[in-house]
């Protein structure tokens, strides 16, 4: 996998504007990872980065039962129910940091509801693992 950093684009944006996945890799698609316990419940409801966290402590498990890890993501679509760019700054702080150096392209949305009661956060996930042998 390669993230591209496009030159011609502002460097204000925390992420790679593309990536490109070189063969052979095999490709995971995840699930929108949401801030649930492992009672199924909603974790910190109306505090997103709390969310934030949880759904990145989800997606790291979800990657991992597939054989992935963050460093193998492609792609990521981040969706935060609010109205206020304040809290998706919030949840995007903790989705990068997540990441650490690595800064796969991504989306951000504000949306007006999602699926759990209390939810605010959800990220999905494309990644590419690299075929050994």
């Amino acid at each position: 996998m390669h993230l591209i950093h496009a030159p011609e684009l502002s460097d204000v944006a925390e992420y790679a504007y593309a990536a490109r996945v070189t063969p052979p890799a095999r490709l995971v698609f995840t699930a929108g990872a949401c801030p649930l316990d492992a009672a199924g419940r909603t974790v910190a409801p109306g505090e997103p980065a709390a969310q934030a966290r949880q759904v990145m402590a989800n997606l790291a498990a979800a990657l991992a039962a597939a054989g992935a890890r963050l460093p193998d993501v492609v792609k990521t679509t981040v969706y935060v129910a609010t109205t206020d760019r304040a809290d998706l700054v919030a949840v995007w702080e903790v989705v990068r940091d997540a990441f650490g150096d690595h800064d796969p392209p991504s989306t951000l949305l504000g949306v007006t509801v999602l699926g759990y009661p209390d939810q605010l956060v959800e990220v999905e996930a494309v990644a590419a693992v690299r075929e050994v042998g």
